[in-house]
């Protein structure tokens, strides 16, 4: 089914609904007044005349991978900031935080490594493993004292230890002790700290620099990996890092070496929203503010969960319920799709909740009234 949209409204099967099934958390992907500052800093909006040169910053095609032609000048420009942003010695982009994932993790891994992680962290990264010669034990999800004993067992059998987790897990919401996993690094020289950010870059940490800055443990994160395409309203995704390890990845990273680049019009938009970035703190507390108020309304009504953060499953159980709780908060006005096996495991199906900071407090309410009234549903 294809969708119309509206700002943060979506329209299906001839219904206008607002849309709580977005990444868009930031609420800058119909944000109009940046669109339309954008239009005018960058001069997109002005017709070349026959025979003009598009300037190169505007080309809606790189034409070539970075290692050939497509290494424009905005994408360096991206990363500079990125890494400035950071306090990291470097930063890498890439065309999506799939190929990200997907392509960082056998790059930097071999036969004499190990790889721990998370038993619920993102396809990507398991596309990653999988295409890795490293072995790979998946430990039970956030469970860090299993961890913990996994490490101290093996630090002296493999060269390297990588540690792969997210700081907010897309489907529960929860959010991991990234303080604690670099207490855990430090205690051995072998250790490496890969952690995916995509959900919670943009909306978390005093400018939007996610989970590891609110812990304040950036410095000790070696991997810090985050998507353009969620809050940040643009599409791409990147790593910061050191230099070292940037260079590594220029030169063995597939999808990195053998893809086309981004098209520098994309990373103009991408540029200007993360300058931008560090001063959207109103927008950062108020989607907080609703998140915490939707958490709790939650936990009164008996669809515990373990989210801390804007994404908030509702927890159905069985898919039969799962599908009638969508359809009755369409009814309500609220798109929003339930999330079934083999996406989750059997008998947790649920409706995710995914906020952004273009919800209202009156539409809040009316989405925690409706809320409430699925208590008593029955099917």
């Amino acid at each position: 089914m294809s969708y119309g949209h509206q700002g943060k409204f979506v329209t299906a099967g001839g219904k206008t609904m607002l849309n709580l099934s977005s990444n868009d958390y930031l609420g800058l992907a119909s944000d109009v007044g940046l669109y339309r500052d954008f239009i005018e800093e960058s001069g997109i909006g002005n017709v070349p005349p026959d025979g003009a040169t598009i300037p190169e910053n505007l080309l809606f095609s790189s034409s070539s991978s970075r290692l050939l032609t497509g290494n424009f000048s905005v994408c360096e420009e991206v990363e500079r900031v990125l890494a400035e942003l950071y306090g990291k010695e470097a930063a890498l982009v890439f065309g999506s935080g799939y190929n990200m994932n997907s392509g960082i993790i056998p790059a930097i891994t071999t036969s004499e490594d190990l790889i721990l992680a998370d038993k619920l962290v993102h396809a990507s990264m398991i596309d990653g493993i999988r295409l890795s010669q490293a072995k790979t034990i998946r430990f039970p999800h956030q469970n860090l004292d299993r961890l913990e004993k996994l490490v101290d067992s093996n630090a002296l059998s493999y060269d390297t230890i990588f540690i792969l987790v997210e700081s907010v897990y897309s489907m529960d919401g929860d959010v991991t002790d990234l303080t604690r996993l670099v207490s855990l690094k430090k205690r051995h020289s072998n250790v490496v700290l890969y952690v995916d950010e995509a959900h919670g870059f943009g909306v978390r940490g005093e400018s939007g620099l996610g989970v590891a800055q609110e812990q304040n443990c950036i410095g000790d994160i070696d991997l810090l990996c985050g998507t353009f395409g969620k809050a940040l309203a643009s599409t791409g995704g990147f790593t910061v890092c050191s230099s070292g390890m940037r260079e590594c990845l220029v030169n063995r990273m597939r999808p990195f070496i053998f893809t086309t680049a981004m098209p520098p019009v994309n990373l103009m938009w991408t540029l200007h929203v993360l300058k931008r970035l560090p001063s959207m703190t109103d927008r950062r507390r108020h989607l907080a503010g609703i998140s915490a108020r939707l958490r709790m309304a939650a936990a009164e009504e008996g669809f515990t969960s373990s989210s801390e953060s804007h994404i908030i499953p509702i927890m159905a159980g069985e898919s039969a319920r799962a599908l009638k709780m969508a359809e009755r908060f369409r009814e309500e006005g609220f798109f929003l799709l339930p999330v079934r096996p083999p996406t989750v495991p059997e008998g947790t199906s649920r409706i995710r909740i995914s906020l952004t900071a273009a919800v209202s407090d009156e539409e809040a309410d009316r989405l925690i009234s409706s809320l409430r009234m699925m208590k008593s549903m029955v099917i």
